[in-house]
């Protein structure tokens, strides 16, 4: 895909939980090859929007439609999530790290690419033990994470268990291990959360020269502004579900309505995210 074309679309997109709007007539769209970031504060609707486009949560009305440079268009929010991943190349980081802390990190990498090697093996003891196939495909899995690794800066942590890395590297592996499933659409939920100021400034480089050199979109969902604002391309902003502004990150950082909804979140407020919303809305 080429890079700067459509590639997402969000039309209309409504979530609802009982009495509870969480996300409201949301329309967006993010390019290939470019960073789009996703802010509000807490419980402004970003991971509810986040589990509507990789089929966690059906959407109670609108469309999420997917521009695939071989499947052509894909309606997303008619898929299952495991299809949204595997057909739409559609692939997810969540806030809280997720690797496998007692295997190591080739071994987390090679996990990402289990439906490659499902298909080399026909789904079969015997074809994984025999096929010729299965072998090419596991020793491409192999050199295919080893370089993520490598470009992550984290080969040399192929073979520790992935639980003992310092936090920063994990969240690299993180990255690494999601660009193994060859995405066309990374969505990264706070990347830079538990970051250094130092670890951020890398973020930022790395997040830019991926979605530059790969061709591919990321959404960012990330409270770190410094962050944002220096990776974004586009940034959409929501509060309590709705849109209230998009556009440019020098635009947005002196948005009024942006302005406000920052700083007139008190401590009630952002105690409560949207996860904490969906729970009450279900009781």
């Amino acid at each position: 895909m080429n890079a700067s074309t459509s590639l997402l679309s969000v039309e209309n997109l409504t979530m609802q939980f009982g009495g509870l709007r969480a996300i409201e007539d949301l329309s967006m769209t993010a390019r290939a090859g470019e960073v789009t970031s996703v802010i509000g504060p807490n419980g402004a609707g970003k991971t509810t929007f986040f589990n509507c486009l990789t089929g966690f949560y059906k959407p109670t009305e609108g469309a999420i439609t997917l521009g695939h440079p071989r499947h052509g268009t894909l309606r997303l929010d008619a898929m299952k999530n495991v299809d949204v991943a595997r057909i739409g190349q559609v692939v997810r980081t969540f806030q809280n790290i997720r690797l496998f802390p007692r295997m190591t990190v080739l071994e987390n990498l090679l996990i990402a690419q289990h439906n490659v090697l499902q298909d080399a093996s026909r789904f079969s003891i015997a074809g994984a033990l025999n096929a010729r196939s299965f072998r090419r495909a596991n020793d491409k899995a192999i050199d295919n994470a080893l370089t993520w690794l490598e470009r992550l800066s984290v080969r040399d942590m192929a073979n520790k268990p992935a639980g003992d890395m310092p936090y920063g590297v994990q969240r690299r592996v993180e990255i690494a291990r999601a660009m193994c499933a060859g995405p066309i659409l990374l969505c990264l939920d706070e990347p830079a959360a538990g970051l250094n100021p130092r670890e951020s400034a890398e973020l930022t480089t790395l997040l830019t020269s991926l979605a530059r050199e790969q061709g591919i979109g990321i959404l960012l969902i990330e409270h770190d502004m410094s962050v944002v604002m220096k990776v974004s391309d586009h940034i959409v902003v929501l509060n309590h579900g709705k849109k209230i502004a998009e556009g440019l990150p020098s635009n947005i950082k002196v948005n009024p309505e942006v302005i406000s909804a920052y700083l007139g979140e008190d401590d009630e407020t952002s105690s409560h995210d949207e996860a904490s919303q969906e729970k009450s809305a279900h009781a």
